[in-house]
């Protein structure tokens, strides 16, 4: 079994720079307080890291 993670997002993308939009929309996040169960990869990581103002990890799996 893979390794995942929960996000959270806990930041607006209200007022931020396109990319970060873009970042969040990438991580299939949109809307405050909505949570994904994504795939702990290397590049999922590395978006987390690029938006840890708006986002947070809730829970390892795996």
């Amino acid at each position: 079994m893979a390794k995942t993670i929960v996000v959270k997002q806990i930041g607006s993308p209200i007022r931020r720079p396109q990319d970060q939009r873009a970042t969040l929309i990438g991580l299939g996040l949109n809307k405050m307080n909505k949570t994904r169960e994504l795939e702990d990869t290397p590049s999922v990581r590395g978006m987390i890291n690029k938006i840890p103002h708006m986002v947070k990890i809730i829970e390892e799996k795996g």
